[in-house]
């Protein structure tokens, strides 16, 4: 479990780690080239699916052995046990919910997260229709999902979790305007918005307009729903940001900053 740089949480633990999105601006994808190898080939990404590494001993040498193919880090899975009373943003360097993830590694990293209720755990992925499945306790309090929304084209993830408590979307990188129009109550059934601009120095890299940022607060603010701003935003907000959590996450920062939930 490592201290983070990320605004929303605590930490980050990634008992597994890789993806096979293929994100033309993947951060996670950028810092295991930095930090280990470089195994996957970007133009197999529709047909490889036999790249799965399972570890149970940490390896010195590097902490990504297999670049970003998808490796469970079976040995991180007690991480966790002496931390109380954080917000954990789980499997950062990947995506837990993959279609190519195993269930044996999901219902293993859920039973970690289960057995240590004094933290809240927040999930991430771009395939939230994995989350109906058996294996996932919706009504646990301590457990958070998300999914990732960049255009427009992406909205109808947001549905697919509407069974679930403590849902989020997590708009980063904003590519365009989600055209949110008024009354849409597109954010009916979400418990929480975090808003980012893309980082790195990608060529083409995309820099929202102020007017898609104020869409999605104009119907954050129709349903009642807390907003997180990224650090990514200010030169693009141009004042203070906006940065509020949901009930049960981050207490201790609402009441020293006397931001609402």
């Amino acid at each position: 479990m490592e201290k983070t740089k990320i605004e929303w949480c605590d930490s980050t633990w990634n008992p597994v780690t890789g993806c096979l999105h293929g994100c033309e601006y993947c951060y996670a994808r950028r810092y295991t080239k930095r930090f280990g190898k470089d195994l996957l080939d970007l133009s197999d990404f529709a047909c490889r699916n036999e790249g799965l590494h399972l570890l149970d001993s940490k390896m010195e040498s590097t902490p990504y052995p297999y670049g970003f193919e998808p490796t469970f880090h079976r040995y991180r899975l007690n991480d966790y046990i002496k931390k109380t009373g954080k917000d954990i943003f789980v499997c950062s360097m990947g995506d837990l919910f993959g279609e190519w993830v195993p269930d044996r590694w999901i219902v293993d990293v859920m039973n970690a997260c289960i057995k240590n209720p004094d933290n809240n755990y927040l999930f991430l992925t771009k395939n939230p229709g994995r989350y109906r499945e058996h294996y996932i306790p919706r009504d646990f309090a301590t457990l958070w999902f998300g999914t990732t929304v960049t255009r427009k084209d992406e909205i109808s993830r947001v549905y697919e979790m509407r069974s679930h408590r403590n849902k989020f979307v997590s708009i980063e990188p904003l590519f365009e305007d989600l055209g949110l129009k008024k009354g849409s109550r597109f954010f009916l059934f979400v418990d929480w918005v975090i808003i980012g601009a893309e980082t790195g120095n990608r060529k083409g890299k995309t820099v929202p307009d102020r007017e898609w940022v104020e869409n999605i607060v104009d119907a954050c603010r129709q349903e009642h729903v807390p907003v997180f701003m990224k650090e990514s935003l200010a030169p693009v907000w141009g004042g203070e940001l906006v940065q509020e959590f949901p009930e049960g996450l981050k207490a201790w920062q609402r009441g020293r900053r006397g931001q609402g939930g």
